[in-house]
């Protein structure tokens, strides 16, 4: 049965138990008295995390020495911030205590030690272990429930659950766009109507054909007599490169509300007396 020191087990135990409070440093008082033994330096808690022992910092009651409580020989009053060593009732009994060091563990034997000081106490409730009645092997916590059963001294821990409807959100990658560019190709077809000139020669027999014409009217000559120049039309058929749209890539942002219904569960404290018990409702504590 390993023991840990309280921070070690729980390290919000601020939170998770006292409710953003801390029972170190609290004064502690011998039984039911005034008279101030020391401060809460620590609490050491099993291997299931049930409290078994305060470490209690006697001051300059003891010089300065640290010794363990039983949590069931402890009663708390939070409002006043003090813990009541109800099994711890004088300097002789602390002093027979072993002085306890952070720097070692707490094993069986000292444990041994410890509970055999309490349980000579004539003060101290009548347990129903006997040195003769177990060993190592067989020890449970139960066969001492006068000094670890904190449900007789009203220190249970009770906590109360509820569920809180949480919502997030995520981010998360669904895809990508990649805009690039292709070449596509077709076949075009265009067609220009062109113009060729030509030279038509029509050879006529006139009307004067046959008649006779003087010497001199006849004008005889060799060589070029008339020029026409003649043109022809070619098609010019090529391509050209044009901008035919701009194309502008962007992302834009969606906004839409996605809504959840659950249903929520708490637990609330019931507390039932009987007679004429008074109860003090604070926040549960240890």
């Amino acid at each position: 049965m390993a023991l840990q020191k309280l921070a070690d087990f729980y390290p919000n135990y601020q939170e998770e138990i006292f409710a953003g409070d801390d029972i170190k440093g609290f004064d502690v008082y011998a039984g039911d008295s005034d008279e101030k033994v020391g401060t809460v330096y620590d609490a050491l808690v099993d291997d299931t995390g049930r409290f078994r022992y305060l470490v209690i910092d006697t001051g300059i009651w003891i010089f300065g020495k640290k010794v363990l409580l039983p949590i069931g020989s402890a009663r708390f009053d939070y409002g006043a911030r003090r813990v009541y060593a109800t099994g711890l009732r004088s300097k002789a009994q602390a002093e027979q205590l072993p002085a306890y060091n952070e720097l070692e563990s707490v094993d069986y034997d000292r444990e041994e030690q410890v509970r055999g000081v309490y349980r000579n106490q004539e003060t101290a409730a009548v347990s129903t272990a006997t040195p003769a009645s177990y060993d190592r092997s067989s020890y449970s916590y139960d066969m001492d429930r006068p000094l670890y059963d904190t449900n007789e001294q009203q220190h249970q821990n009770l906590k109360l659950y509820e569920e809180r409807l949480i919502a997030n959100k995520q981010r998360a990658k669904t895809g990508e766009v990649a805009v690039g560019k292709r070449v596509e190709t077709e076949t075009a077809r265009a067609s220009v109507p062109i113009e060729k000139e030509r030279v038509v020669i029509d050879r006529v027999t006139p009307v004067e054909a046959g008649r006779v014409v003087s010497v001199g009217d006849a004008d005889f000559q060799s060589g070029e007599v008339a020029r026409i120049e003649v043109y022809e039309e070619t098609a010019d058929i090529h391509k050209e490169a044009f901008v035919r749209e701009e194309v502008n890539v962007r992302k834009e942002v969606v906004r839409s509300t996605v809504e959840g219904e659950e249903t929520l569960r708490r637990e609330e404290l019931d507390v039932k007396t009987d007679g004429t018990a008074v109860v003090d409702n604070k926040n549960p504590k240890i």
